[in-house]
């Protein structure tokens, strides 16, 4: 199909979609029915039926068949928007594969699976600031141009995910899913941002990318290192307390960003660029905290 969805990876994702839950809706109310007065809302689908969904949207009649408790899902006038967050800062050009290689399949896998579910999908690029935000493409007519524009991608400049999370609040007429795919590599206030996207009605996820030795290093030695994003270069030696220290700044930010998940109801998947990306996918529809 495209370098970034191969056949195998696509029939893993058909799998999947249907368990694929967006809790804010643009408007109207997506899976449930409409609660706008004079709203529309027609059957488009079932999924298995998971703790804590209202009783009210079983299909009685499906389980009297199967024997398996089912969740009718509807469509309104108005979709989900699942708009993916991709961090194409200089940083992220780094490991093997690269990390922005593994960003861009991340977000076509959501975006499949949103476009494949009657969703709508829309990319963001994000550096210091909104480097790019594409039209949103709905249902599966728009997979072709949601996957160029994720081909089309390139990284280059420095961070601030604060900074365009808070641009896409702007630009939102409603909310929806908001999916920020980066390293979290940044100084700034990114989790404040996030804060107020989902005290604005967003549901989130945060999709951490980061590179095996970046978790756990192996440099050894003297070594001068060079800010990919900034051009600050520091002279260090990396013996055993310098990488103990490093492995706890990097431990301490993966437990801000779970700890901020677990708070405010968010998804937190954390994988490194040589996983594989299938079960990336199963804890991302599973709505987990890793």
């Amino acid at each position: 199909m495209n370098e970034l969805l191969d056949p195998g990876f696509v029939a893993e994702l058909e799998a999947l979609r249907r368990r694929m839950d967006v809790r804010a809706r643009s408007g109207g109310a997506g899976d449930l029915l409409a609660k706008r007065r004079g709203g529309s809302a027609e059957f488009q689908d079932h999924r298995p039926y998971a703790p804590g969904d209202d009783l009210r949207r079983v299909d009685w009649a499906a389980y009297a068949r199967t024997g398996e408790p089912v969740i009718k899902l509807f469509r309104t006038e108005e979709d989900a928007v699942v708009r993916l967050v991709v961090d194409t800062s200089t940083s992220l050009d780094y490991g093997h594969p690269s990390k922005i290689d593994v960003a861009r399949r991340i977000a076509a896998a959501i975006g499949y699976m949103a476009l494949a579910g009657s969703q709508r999908a829309q990319v963001v690029s994000a550096g210091e600031g909104i480097k790019q935000m594409s039209r949103s493409a709905r249902s599966r007519g728009g997979l072709a141009s949601l996957l160029r524009t994720l081909a089309s991608l390139t990284t280059g400049g420095g961070t601030d995910l604060a900074r365009a999370v808070d641009s896409v609040l702007a630009r939102s007429q409603r909310p929806g899913m908001l999916v920020v795919i980066s390293d979290y590599l940044d100084a700034g206030p990114v989790t404040a941002a996030l804060s107020r996207a989902q005290s604005s009605g967003h549901d989130l996820a945060l999709v951490q990318v980061l590179a095996p030795d970046e978790l756990e290093p192996s440099f050894e030695g003297d070594w001068t290192l060079e800010d990919a994003e900034t051009g600050a270069v520091l002279d260090v030696t990396m013996d055993s307390s310098a990488l103990e220290a490093y492995v706890l700044r990097v431990t301490g930010l993966c437990e801000e960003l779970r700890a901020f998940s677990r708070k405010h109801g968010a998804t937190y998947v954390r994988t490194k660029t040589d996983e594989n990306l299938e079960a990336v996918m199963r804890r991302f529809v599973a709505r987990g905290i890793d």
